[in-house]
């Protein structure tokens, strides 16, 4: 039973906490995260890691007048148990719950929105600046950079801004734990090893000192004095500096600190009441397959049958799933930490060399290699494939992390094909098919979801596959990838109705198929449905190409709205946005009541009235 951790009401309560104390508020800390984030679901490891570190900041800094910044994101639990947000840990990552990371709505505690990696340093840098500027040297800025965050490019541009300025002070607090969901990888993690078995107070260079940073450290960042002690240094050093605490993801909680895969990184909901047996962080036996289960098998059998594919990922192996690719080939997987640009562009040197390089990353962190994309893959006609999880609504991890944008931004990249499956045979389909394309860049996005029925097609109209057939033809609707389900489902409702309903998965997706523009030019509307923001999209895509070719059947684009969507359930957020059966057949009905009341109800291409295609 907790004793100290309910009287925590915020920074300022833990500052007459004595030696004894705050090592049992630390326990407290621990048991309480442990019994919470396997109920909820969460990033476990992560916080454990970063207990003692985080009650000696809120002791030395004066939160939130002195500004600490967590990168990643993630590993902030800790912070939030500090800052008064105890009770909201039942509703962790639930629908208008507590957020999984920083959020500027819940505290002033809180001051960005920090959930992609190795941000940190830079939004230091820059209000460090405009303290400056505007005259509150009073005013501290720590960034608390760890799990594997450092690796990441935009960390060391900030780092070279941040050594440039001698006299503006900055305090990065490196939570050195070795890992992000797998040990960190590269000549940063040899140089840290290196930094971690020398003596506190070591007058030997450091990386961090070559670039003009103060260095402190090693520090054990489990020893709550220890930290104390070196951040007061820090903090009246006056210059900027790193203060090196070494961690342990998990620490204290023996079946964290013993998974192998990623010391419980994140843990899924527990569905039952608590047992005597700890959680371990693995998936139930005989749960469904998920899209990235499949992608994994997949991705290894192609490297069976095909010597030149070799695997890139940022830091997430296991994550994207690429383990089983890694264990039988650990010669063609390449872990570039996190860096996703320097996955794109190393991936291109890749396929510069003969290979055929599949890079597998969230769909919302290669938005952090847009460039790379544009002008060092697709620039030079570069057969990549990228493969994209979490594509669409993610849910539960929040706005940060639905990848709701790869559709609009990668159907602007010249000679890129995107395709998206919609059961796991179309997976391994369309994963061969992006692999045997050697003209250019291939895209294969899919959800954070478990793999639904397998849906077989009627016919097939260029790329695309005829799910459903009806000889009265209302309406054409497009669906992407796992959206045909409930676009079928949707279908039998209107066909119920009387509305005759034609259902085609397009596969790939971006470009548009030349067959399915002649094909809607035999139907009194198109709809599109994809999971992807509207602005931009598959349906903009395809009303652009019936519009070049002068086909003038009007076309409805069912998806994302234009914003940031608040985390919930990936059901309840396709639901919310219309992408369900019902909101489908809604839709439609709306749509083609205004369509044949727009055109008098006749099919028009290119100026003549009732010409007609033919699904085959």
């Amino acid at each position: 039973m907790s004793r100290l951790l309910p009287g925590i009401a915020g920074p300022e309560d833990l500052r007459g906490l004595g030696a004894a104390q705050l090592t049992e508020l630390a326990a407290e800390v621990r048991a309480f995260l442990v019994e919470n984030v396997t109920r909820t679901g969460g990033h476990l490891g992560p916080n454990l890691g970063v207990v003692e570190l985080t009650i000696a900041l809120h002791r030395v800094f004066r939160s939130p007048h002195d500004v600490l910044l967590w990168d990643t994101g993630h590993q902030a639990y800790v912070h939030k148990l500090l800052t008064g947000r105890q009770a909201d840990f039942t509703v962790l990552r639930q629908p208008e719950g507590l957020s999984g990371y920083p959020s500027r709505a819940e505290s002033p505690h809180d001051h960005v929105e920090n959930s992609h990696a190795s941000t940190a340093l830079a939004y230091a840098d820059g209000l460090a600046k405009a303290f400056e500027v505007s005259g509150r040297p009073d005013r501290s800025v720590v960034a608390v950079i760890g799990d594997g965050a450092l690796t990441g490019g935009l960390a060391w541009e900030a780092l070279n801004n941040l050594g440039g300025a001698p006299g503006r002070p900055v305090v990065v607090v490196l939570n050195d734990n070795g890992r992000s969901y797998d040990p960190t990888v590269g000549g940063l993690a040899a140089h840290l090893a290196v930094l971690r078995g020398r003596e506190p107070g070591s007058a030997e260079p450091s990386l961090f000192t070559q670039l003009g940073l103060a260095y402190v450290g090693p520090v054990d960042g489990h020893d709550i004095a220890a930290v104390e002690q070196a951040l007061e240094q820090a903090r009246a050093w006056g210059a900027p500096v790193v203060v090196h605490c070494v961690t342990r993801k998990g620490n204290g909680y023996a079946p964290a600190e013993e998974h192998e895969d990623d010391r419980m990184h994140s843990v899924g909901a527990r569905r039952a009441a608590p047992s005597r047996t700890p959680p371990t962080g693995a998936s139930p036996v005989g749960s469904p397959p998920t899209w990235t289960d499949v992608l994994g098998q997949e991705l290894a059998a192609l490297g069976e049958r095909r010597p030149d594919v070799v695997a890139v990922t940022a830091a997430m192996l296991r994550p994207v799933g690429l383990h089983p690719f890694a264990v039988r080939f650990p010669e063609r997987t390449y872990d570039v930490g996190i860096a996703e640009q320097q996955a794109v562009t190393s991936a291109a040197g890749l396929a510069m060399g003969g290979l055929h390089p599949v890079v597998c990353v969230y769909a919302t962190f290669l938005n952090r290699a847009v460039d790379q994309v544009f002008m060092d893959v697709a620039l030079h006609g570069l057969p990549v494939t990228f493969v994209l999880d979490r594509a669409g609504v993610t849910g539960d991890d929040g706005p940060s992390h639905n990848g709701m944008w790869d559709l609009a931004l990668l159907g602007a990249v010249p000679g890129m094909r995107v395709a998206a499956p919609r059961d796991a045979a179309e997976l391994a389909a369309l994963l061969t098919e992006a692999a045997d394309d050697a003209s250019g860049p291939t895209v294969l996005r899919f959800p954070k979801a478990t793999v639904g029925e397998l849906l077989p097609a009627l016919d097939r109209i260029g790329p695309g596959d005829v799910l459903r057939r009806d000889p009265d033809r209302d309406v054409l609707l497009l669906s992407v990838g796992p959206l045909a389900g409930p676009a079928l489902a949707a279908a039998a409702e209107l066909g119920a109705d009387g509305i005759g309903v034609t259902v085609v998965d397009p596969r790939w997706v971006l470009p548009v198929a030349g067959d399915l523009v002649w094909l809607a030019a035999g139907y009194d509307l198109v709809v599109t449905v994809e999971d992807g923001e509207l602005a931009g999209g598959v349906g903009d895509a395809v009303a652009r190409a019936l519009r070049v070719a002068r086909v003038r059947t009007p076309v409805a684009s069912l998806g994302l709205p234009p914003r940031f969507l608040a985390q919930g359930r990936r059901v309840d957020l396709l639901a919310a946005a219309g992408l369900d059966a019902d909101g489908i057949a809604g839709a439609v009905r709306a749509e083609l009541a205004a369509a044949r009341g727009r055109v008098g109800g006749l099919r028009v291409v290119a100026g003549q009235p009732n010409a007609r295609s033919s699904v085959r």
